[in-house]
């Protein structure tokens, strides 16, 4: 069952490999496209303290700070989900060279070829870097139009047997309506991915909703943010929403 949050940590199940869904637009900070340095330093430094205890990071952007091509009603979807993939390729490479900065190895996959830009997609050369202490990127969503970067994040969590996926958002958490229009809105601390779908809350999308439910691919949903988010929510300081299967 579904509840608005409480006050109190959350229970904490230890976890060894996750995949982290980064907002595009989280990336930007204030400044709402492009990216934010600061921003970008800050989720590295925590995904590092993850990597230096042993647990393996794969990591989606999403491509909301360069290209919002769905609101278009000029160009064709195809074409304009394409130039989707490709913002994603983008952050990417900049992020994974931002966490290399403060001493992590990384490798970014795509499920198109880019030359010698990242490196193509195959699920025993992705669990092959994870095993080798890489953090590993995966760019271009599913490489298909009409899927979003949450359903290629949720496919990606499935095929490397994640223990979980970690939503880290602008919003802190899953919400009964949008906090941004109604400042009445409740935030909820535990909701089954069945009550999302129900509801139409849509944490992610609804594809992305039935793989999560299908697969059992638990998701915790957070704000980027705010401070060490990520740490504190492997560590079981959670403040956000935690998504059952």
């Amino acid at each position: 069952m579904s509840r608005p949050a409480e006050a109190g940590e959350k229970e904490f199940i230890a976890m060894k490999r996750v995949l982290l869904k980064l907002s595009g637009e989280a990336l930007a900070g204030d400044k709402k496209t492009g990216f934010d340095e600061e921003t970008c330093l800050g989720v590295a430094k925590q995904v590092k303290e993850l990597a230096d205890q042993g647990i393996q990071v794969a990591i989606v952007t999403g491509g909301g700070n360069f290209w919002r091509g769905r609101t278009s009603e000029t160009i064709d979807r195809v074409k304009a989900d394409q130039s989707g993939m490709l913002a994603t390729v983008m952050n990417c490479i900049y992020v994974s060279e931002i966490f290399r900065s403060v001493g992590m190895e990384t490798e970014v996959f795509t499920p198109f070829t880019c030359g010698a830009f990242t490196t193509l997609f195959s699920k025993d050369a992705a669990v092959e870097a994870l095993n080798e202490g890489k953090v590993i990127f995966f760019a271009g969503g599913t490489g298909h139009p009409y899927f979003s970067t949450d359903t290629g994040a949720v496919l990606r969590a499935i095929e490397i047997e994640a223990d979980a996926m970690l939503l880290a958002k602008a919003i802190d958490g899953i919400y009964d309506s949008d906090p941004k229009v109604n400042p009445e809105a409740k935030k909820y601390d535990e909701i089954s991915i069945q009550d999302i779908i129900d509801q139409k809350l849509m944490a992610v999308d609804l594809t992305a909703s039935i793989m999560c439910l299908e697969n059992k691919m638990p998701m915790l949903v957070f704000g980027l943010n705010e401070e060490n988010s990520i740490v504190n929510t492997m560590s079981g300081n959670f403040t956000g929403t935690k998504v059952t299967v």
